[in-house]
């Protein structure tokens, strides 16, 4: 397992369970002990976690500046993201026209669509061969490829992407925040986002409960101006910012 994998996993336990030991670690990761202290060290030292006797304690609004890679992060939280994926996929409607971001919730959308006439817009390869052979009409956007989100950015993305109308779109995001809303650690990604919101009807952000209380690099927008999809919240105070469903 490589250490950005093993970073991920640490940090979706302690934000879980707001605190967790070293054998905690050890057992689920399957590590040795010294390699668990080395992690939690490197952690805490990039602000991830605070460090305590035997562990480590979650830290509120975290600054994740780890981003893992498609296979890394497909292996967490798996159940939520279908769930979130099923339901967001129940929202589109025959004749929309709508926009798939790339990642590994929105991805769990496709499997479950049912309708039939539907064009759709993503800026993920796998995304729209997936869609391409389940029938529908799908759009690609030019632009370059970042390998490892595996998503289509750049500036002929954006300037294809604000070209459209769509009546919805589906936005994954690293990061949700009280303070700095929602986030995302790439700028490049902050802006093809960013480019989405403003050109959609209704935007949904797909974010499974490990991705609040964490800040990113990027604000691409508002809590406020979006709807959010997720498993569930501990914080209630999220409600207050704007519309939240939780699906589990």
């Amino acid at each position: 397992m490589l250490t950005e994998e093993r970073h991920a996993r640490i940090f979706d336990l302690v934000n879980r369970k707001n605190s967790i030991t070293l054998t905690d670690i050890c057992e689920e990761l399957d590590i040795s002990e010294s390699t668990a202290r080395r992690d939690l060290k490197e952690m805490a030292e990039k602000g991830l976690l605070t460090r305590v006797h035997g562990g480590a304690i979650s830290n509120r609004d975290n600054f994740l500046s780890i981003e893992a890679d498609v296979e890394e992060r497909l292996g967490i939280c798996r159940e939520e993201k279908r769930a979130i994926g099923e339901y967001a996929a129940s929202l589109v409607d025959e004749g929309d026209f709508v926009f798939i971001d790339a990642g590994t919730t929105t991805e769990y959308m496709i499997d479950a669509l049912t309708v039939k006439d539907v064009t759709f817009v993503t800026n993920a390869f796998a995304h729209a061969l997936r869609l391409a052979k389940r029938g529908y009409k799908v759009l690609v956007p030019e632009g370059e490829v970042k390998t490892t989100t595996e998503a289509i950015v750049g500036a002929e993305c954006v300037a294809c992407l604000g070209n459209y109308n769509f009546t919805k779109s589906f936005i994954g995001a690293n990061g949700i925040s009280l303070k700095a809303g929602i986030t995302t650690p790439d700028k490049a990604e902050a802006i093809v986002k960013k480019t989405v919101v403003e050109n959609t009807d209704r935007t949904y952000i797909l974010a499974d409960h490990t991705k609040f209380d964490v800040v990113t690099a990027i604000t691409f927008t508002k809590q406020s101006d979006v709807s959010v999809i997720t498993d569930r919240v501990n914080d209630k105070q999220y409600f207050k910012e704007g519309y939240i469903k939780e699906v589990m």
